[in-house]
């Protein structure tokens, strides 16, 4: 089992573990990029569902805490997204 930070957790139990396209609404109403403190937490909320977090499709969602697409790989590989 992998540990995520507070902000993933709150929001994974509002959407019971994973995402719907109706609560994806909700995911993107009340998050952003700037709201991420690490990139586990960015990368867990883009695997279940908040599509704007790469907003230019270069496969690394919030670049202001995510460096890398190794480094997103890496937290993908180990939480099998």
């Amino acid at each position: 089992m992998y540990r995520m930070g507070l902000m993933a957790t709150a929001v994974l139990a509002v959407l019971g573990g994973t995402a719907s396209a109706g609560q994806n609404l909700i995911l993107e109403a009340r998050l952003s990029c700037k709201q991420m403190t690490n990139c586990r937490d960015a990368v867990i909320l883009w695997c279940n569902g908040y599509h704007r977090a790469d907003g230019d499709n270069d496969g690394i969602p919030c670049e202001n805490v995510c460096r890398s697409l190794r480094e997103v790989n890496e937290i993908r590989a180990e939480i099998g997204c």
